[in-house]
């Protein structure tokens, strides 16, 4: 999968990230995944940029066979989860049709993930007599439950939308025609209100799960007052006891 399959659109504080859907069960490849990551740490670093959508386009053509009928060789599989993992700014996925082995694990790197009604999720690699190499055991329990996760992960079975959206897979399940719409409408929603505090709260979230309670309040804490600090707290405040809407600068 060549580079190309990473596509950047930036329209006013959303970028959206498309990528072709990596062919199944191969994965992404080491070109693609390092596009993947440049483009998250690009996006991470411009300001303009306050939300992320992550998608996918067209699903590619199958891999062409060679000149002995043998399907040719698939490129060697390439983590990516990770760098959408570590943007600090809100990031949503788009999903529809099936979302497969490392296409569902880079969706759970996401934090709010929406879904058309004809989406299937999956990670299937004991089939194949692999294991998730982009981080599915670990995001997975976390997203749905040591229980539920175990036993997706143990049978590889597929999980309509249905069901994901009663373990908390997904977010919302909409038709296939407005899954993009309404991520769209959602990031434009979230890209209003004050950059800095979402990312605030995103790494409270993150990094809490990974303390105890004391030390996540601790962080908490430490996090709201150099809120208080921001530009945007104040304009905030202000819009508030004037009763208008806040025009929130990320400063």
């Amino acid at each position: 999968m060549p580079p190309a399959a990473i596509t950047v659109d930036i329209k006013g504080h959303v970028a959206t990230i498309t990528l072709s859907r990596p062919l199944q069960p191969i994965g992404l490849g080491e070109a693609a995944a390092a596009a993947l990551h440049e483009s998250c740490e690009s996006l991470d670093a411009d300001d303009a940029v306050r939300v992320v959508v992550f998608t996918y386009g067209e699903a590619p053509q199958a891999r062409k066979a060679s000149a002995n009928g043998v399907p040719a060789a698939a490129p060697a599989p390439a983590r990516a989860a990770g760098p959408l993992a570590r943007i600090t700014k809100p990031v949503i996925a788009a999903l529809d049709g099936d979302v497969f082995d490392q296409a569902l694990e880079l969706a759970l790197a996401c934090d709010i993930r929406l879904a058309s009604q004809s989406t299937r999720l999956a990670l299937t690699h004991l089939s194949r007599g692999e294991l998730p190499w982009d981080g599915g055991t670990q995001r997975l329990p976390r997203l749905v439950g040591r229980a539920r996760a175990i036993e997706m992960l143990l049978t590889s079975r597929v999980v309509d939308a249905g069901e994901a959206r009663s373990i908390g897979l997904v977010h919302e399940i909409l038709s296939s025609g407005e899954v993009r719409h309404r991520t769209r409408q959602l990031a434009e929603a979230m890209a209003n209100l004050a950059p800095e505090a979402s990312r605030y709260v995103k790494e409270a979230l993150v990094k809490g799960m990974d303390m105890t309670l004391e030390q996540g309040l601790r962080l908490e804490a430490d996090l709201a007052i150099l809120l208080q600090g921001t530009h945007d707290r104040a304009e905030g405040l202000q819009a508030f006891a004037e009763r208008r809407k806040a025009r929130f600068t990320g400063k």
